[in-house]
């Protein structure tokens, strides 16, 4: 619009025509050879202003910040986000902005948190950095609408309900969600020409392996709707990938811990979740009082002190890995690792190191098992060392939960209300 300031009058032009005009009525009725030039002279001024915001108009939309995500941009990659309000998917928008990826957040905010979105807008708030749609992946008709309103390079999947015991209890809401949403997302990718997908998967299609550790080749044998879902969902991704010339990685995690160490972002699951969720969340709940104590389930597995064995990994080697991988990605190549430290560790072992970081003494109770739990997982990540040249760095368990609970600390209520936060 500069040009357009440039053709406009000043405003001391403004003003001298205004002082022009300040004769009396006589004299302007009086003077009509005057008021012909003056009058064409309007009717040109305005035709030229109606040209040029034609032609403003009919200029490219990349010239407007408001439409920067609606087009490529040489050297700027833009990834789609999808569960991006979450705690696992927060943290990868985090890195990617910090890593000056363009991103684009999709979340029904149904497990996310409107927090963490203003806390991103917030630290990235220059034009065309972030943005964040609220939509439902399972809504395909939006799904399309997103896809053919932004020009996506890359689509980092995280969007997805992801409670083992919960799963137990809706199988049909667990497929719906993971498997068939995914199969949407597919779609709009293959419609609008997408070419790279890093997929957000699960140790838990692996099942109750027979042998420690697990390699990429151990059997996916899932023994709960979580995990199946994940596969099926693997499996979707896999065939299409076989048709078409997308790159693909597929990262299956262990047991995530740990948050931002700037304190900008952490874990926050909804009140109501809180008995299906993570068992760092459980101990940090504990130790602010929240709730009476830690509940513990199931103290009669082959390990050693009786508890589960998992390996736990800091969040932000996670989002490394994916990181990592989204600079690897090439076309018609799919690559699939497990991301973990490799290394086990019981419950038992977890709640102590949860005790000394928070400096609780947190009430322990022991409970039967938990309905499709397994004994024991820990990965083998050498191919993602080899291939990848990722390793977490983040090993020290105490270190992650002090990191995290310093989080909580000061965010005792987590991010509050989404629809308090939106409005």
């Amino acid at each position: 619009m500069k040009g357009l300031s440039q053709m406009l009058p000043t405003s001391r032009s403004r003003s001298q025509l205004r002082s022009n005009r300040s004769g009396s009525f006589s004299e302007m009725e009086c003077s009509e050879s005057r008021r012909k030039p003056h009058f064409l002279g309007k009717v040109f001024m305005a035709a030229i202003l109606t040209t040029f915001c034609v032609v403003i108009v009919k200029q490219p939309p990349s010239f407007s910040y408001s439409n920067v995500f609606a087009h490529h941009e040489l050297g700027v990659t833009h990834v789609l986000v999808t569960g991006g309000a979450g705690y696992i998917g927060s943290h990868a928008a985090l890195r990617l902005l910090k890593d000056s990826y363009r991103v684009t957040i999709v979340d029904n905010l149904s497990r996310g948190n409107m927090g963490a979105i203003k806390a991103l807008q917030e630290q990235f708030a220059e034009p065309g950095r972030l943005q964040f749609i609220f939509a439902d992946l399972g809504n395909a008709k939006a799904v399309r609408k997103i896809f053919s309103e932004n020009a996506f390079d890359a689509v980092m999947h995280f969007a997805a309900v992801a409670y083992v015991g919960e799963s137990m209890l809706e199988p049909l809401r667990y497929y719906r969600n993971i498997t068939a949403n995914t199969l949407i997302l597919l779609e709009a990718m293959a419609t609008h020409d997408v070419k790279t997908l890093i997929y957000s998967s699960t140790c838990a299609t692996y099942g109750q392996p027979e042998k420690m550790p697990i390699t990429e080749e151990t059997p996916q044998v899932p023994i709960n709707p979580y995990g199946k879902a994940k596969k099926m969902a693997e499996d979707i991704i896999l065939d299409f990938s076989k048709k078409s010339n997308m790159g693909v990685t597929i990262l299956r995690y262990f047991n995530v811990i740990g948050s931002d160490p700037d304190g900008m972002l952490g874990e926050s699951p909804k009140p109501e979740l809180r008995e299906h969720g993570r068992i760092s969340g459980a101990c940090f709940d504990a130790a602010l009082g929240i709730i009476p104590g830690l509940k513990v389930k199931g103290t009669d597995y082959e390990t050693s002190d009786g508890t589960c064995v998992r390996d736990y990994i800091d969040v932000t080697d996670l989002v490394d890995a994916h990181v990592k991988a989204l600079d690897k990605a090439e076309p018609n190549k799919v690559g699939i690792y497990n991301v973990g430290t490799g290394k086990g560790r019981t419950v038992k072992e977890f709640v102590e190191a949860c005790k000394k970081a928070t400096g609780v003494e947190i009430q322990v109770e022991y409970l039967n098992r938990r309905p499709g739990d397994y004994a024991e997982v820990y990965s083998d990540p050498s191919r993602i060392q080899r291939e990848l040249n990722w390793t977490a760095q983040n090993t020290d368990l105490l270190k992650s939960l002090q990191v995290a609970w310093n989080w909580q600390k000061y965010h005792r209520h987590g991010y509050g209300s989404p629809l308090a936060m939106a409005f």
